[in-house]
């Protein structure tokens, strides 16, 4: 199947290793990494389920979640306008559309734009950084998808409560250093921490990415999972990342 006429001048075409599944990609904006490959393993969705991935970029999550869940239906939303057009071809070249629908829009309007209370389960590999760490060039794509600069976490977690249904889960991937950020944001909205697991990139070394899934209006019970270990070796991944990516 020719899929070259998908893509645009700059454009590269990626196999997700799933389902004979593919997503378009501009190494001059933002390619996904393994962070979004972690949080679609950790994330789950039951049949008949509605999901939606916020700041959902070139739309890696919709298209692995379509492969590893039974969600009934999995929404995309994404401000820049020519990031959000480009996960748009990656679902109709992958002719998911039945299933997956990527929507253009501010995350701090997605109640608004969805409606309160419409969905399952939520997912969120937000940008890390706040906004005055680092180089500032607002208008790049990079630095757009990596720093708080058109939302903050504050955003984030008001608009997670606001889209789930009562007793709705969340699934959301961050940096250590902001975990107490996040679940200050989580309980002030009424999202308790539920499960959480870091990942550290060799046993010997501190953890650089950490999963957390939340409940809307869940008790106060949180269990912390084994450590995920990244690289046994030097490029070397360990057997449980092989089979993440694998799942």
């Amino acid at each position: 199947m020719d899929l070259s006429k998908w893509k645009k001048e700059g454009e590269r075409i990626d196999s997700v290793d799933r389902d004979d599944l593919y997503i378009i990609q501009n190494p001059s904006k933002f390619c996904f990494g393994m962070d979004a490959v972690l949080l679609s393993s950790f994330a789950k969705a039951k049949k008949n389920e509605d999901l939606i991935d916020l700041c959902t970029g070139n739309g890696i999550l919709p298209i692995l979640l379509y492969a590893k869940t039974q969600a009934k239906s999995i929404r995309g939303l994404e401000i820049q306008e020519d990031i959000a057009e480009m996960a748009d071809r990656s679902i109709r070249m992958n002719e998911i559309e039945d299933r997956v629908k990527i929507v253009t829009g501010d995350v701090k309007d997605a109640s608004k734009i969805f409606g309160a209370s419409s969905f399952n389960v939520v997912t969120c590999n937000p940008p890390y950084m706040i906004e005055n760490h680092g180089i500032k060039n607002p208008s790049d794509a990079k630095y757009i998808a990596r720093h708080e600069a058109l939302c903050t976490l504050e955003d984030i977690v008001y608009q997670t409560s606001r889209l789930l249904k009562m007793n709705g889960r969340c699934y959301f991937v961050h940096r250590p250093f902001r975990l107490v950020d996040l679940f200050y944001e989580m309980r002030k909205n009424k999202i308790e921490p539920k499960r959480m697991r870091l990942v550290h990139p060799y046993k010997d070394r501190e953890p650089n990415m950490v999963l957390v899934e939340g409940v809307k209006g869940g008790n106060s019970r949180l269990t912390i999972e084994k450590p995920l270990v990244v690289y046994k070796d030097k490029n070397v991944y360990t057997d449980e990342i092989i089979s993440i990516y694998r799942d």
